[in-house]
């Protein structure tokens, strides 16, 4: 199986417990990588595969007007438009908060759902 991987999107997202974190959106990080379709090499067709740029924009539309509380729901959120809405057959994804902690460059969760070929 093929893959595709973004790394470091940044996204304004609201997310968060604190009312300091539900008062304004907050920037996260997110690494991504999912499987797509053989026949995208095979073929040299974007019809064949999964549009890189389309599911950044859906990830940053989608993300700017809900809000979770937690990162790992957000995270099942994404896995679940890869896998329903896109197709993908398997998703790895990590999320991470920035400047949350003192003396914390990030803090986040890691997923990954589905079967690799």
């Amino acid at each position: 199986m093929d893959r595709i991987f973004i790394e470091e999107l940044r996204v304004e997202a609201w997310v968060g417990i604190y009312p300091r974190e539900r008062a304004v959106r907050q920037l996260i990080e997110i690494d991504l990588e999912f499987g797509v379709p053989d026949a995208a090499a095979e073929h040299d067709d974007i019809a064949d595969t999964i549009d890189y740029a389309e599911v950044i924009a859906r990830i940053r539309k989608e993300l700017g007007e809900r809000h979770f509380n937690l990162l790992e729901t957000l995270g099942e959120f994404v896995v679940a438009l890869l896998t329903e809405d896109f197709g993908a057959p398997w998703v790895k994804i990590s999320i991470a908060k920035t400047g949350v902690a003192k003396g914390v460059k990030r803090v986040g969760v890691a997923i990954e759902r589905g079967k690799l070929a």
